[in-house]
């Protein structure tokens, strides 16, 4: 089932309105689910927007809430979300790193008490549609087990690259863990098991089995132990320089809310030698054999070959979980 890109949007706003936001946060709250589905990444467009209203309806987003500056130093800046909703704090923090690498070369705002930011690759594609290259990663509740245990102590604390480039950014958003929890949801509810192994069963086992993974909370971490440090010094980082909470902090709450985020970016020459170094990169990459049946894509090639087919035939949805946005 596919639906339009404006009447999806159309009905998020709807909904966020009944909700009591005003009409320039429903427009712009509307319009970033609606990318997320827009672009391909439906865990965090449609799929998760009756969990984003429950946590509104909870009290745990503040409609009305807005960032508030902490500190500064240079192009350094802290800021509180106040518990606002996180798609709409973290748009405003990337634009204000973008504005202090304009002016200074390179810009970080660090955000604290904030809420999940869903795709973090919208703010990847913000500054690089800004001209800015950006590294920006937030912190999450506790659903990796750090190599070696058994037991969730660390996030899958997505980190997000963008480089510009006029013929297409190139846009890196991972999770520290193989997969995903958004995915792994997405796999058991179409019935399919993963192409690689994404995790162990309660047993212990590695499995293919999301549902068996999303059981046993224990996903693999990318690289293996590299992974599991990544994910641990990308809290260390993101809550030192907020001055927020960690994930051990955001755990204690239950449910993933008043996270850690980080901002940074970096103002490039955009000159000819800078786009000649860029395009020799993708080409030298892309100058690899390939399997059979395989091809290389740079990180966001897919995502603007999914924007343009879902721009032209609707946006795939599921039926189950749109009929329950229509009657809300």
């Amino acid at each position: 089932m596919r639906i339009p890109f404006h009447q999806l949007k159309a009905e998020f706003k709807r909904i966020l309105i009944s909700c009591k936001f005003t009409e320039a946060k429903a427009e712009a709250c509307a319009r970033i689910f609606a990318e997320n589905s827009r672009d391909g990444v439906y865990t965090h467009g449609l799929n998760r927007f009756p969990v984003f209203v429950q946590y509104v309806q909870e009290g745990l987003i503040n409609p009305d809430a807005m960032p508030t500056l902490v500190d500064q130093m240079g192009a350094i800046e802290r800021w509180d979300g106040n518990f606002g909703p996180g798609v709409l704090n973290a748009e405003f923090c990337m634009a204000r790193a973008i504005e202090l690498a304009k002016t200074n070369g390179i810009g970080c705002v660090a955000l604290r008490n904030t809420n999940h930011w869903m795709r973090g690759g919208t703010y990847g594609w913000q500054a690089a549609d800004a001209g800015c290259i950006s590294i920006s990663f937030t912190n999450t509740i506790a659903n990796l087990p750090p190599w070696g245990g058994i037991d969730p102590r660390l996030g899958n604390n997505p980190l997000v690259i963008a480089i510009p480039r006029e013929d297409g950014h190139v846009v890196l958003d991972m999770a520290i863990t193989q997969y995903s929890f958004g995915k792994l949801h997405q796999y058991k509810a179409a019935g399919e098991q993963l192409p690689l192994p994404g995790g162990y069963d309660k047993a212990g086992n590695l499995t293919t089995d999301p549902a068996a993974i999303i059981e046993s909370w224990r996903p693999l971490p990318i690289g293996f132990w590299k992974g599991s440090g990544l994910s641990l010094v990308l809290d260390l980082l993101a809550t030192v320089l907020s001055k927020g909470d960690s994930t051990e902090k955001i755990t204690e709450r239950k449910k993933e809310t008043g996270v850690s985020q980080v901002f940074i970016c970096i103002r490039p020459d955009n000159d000819a030698q800078t786009t000649q170094l860029i395009e020799q990169i993708l080409d030298y990459t892309k100058t690899s054999g390939t399997e059979p049946g395989k091809n290389i894509q740079y990180p966001g090639e897919g995502t603007l070959k999914t924007r343009e087919k879902n721009l032209k035939e609707g946006i795939p949805v599921d039926e189950k979980i749109w009929q329950q946005v229509l009657a809300m």
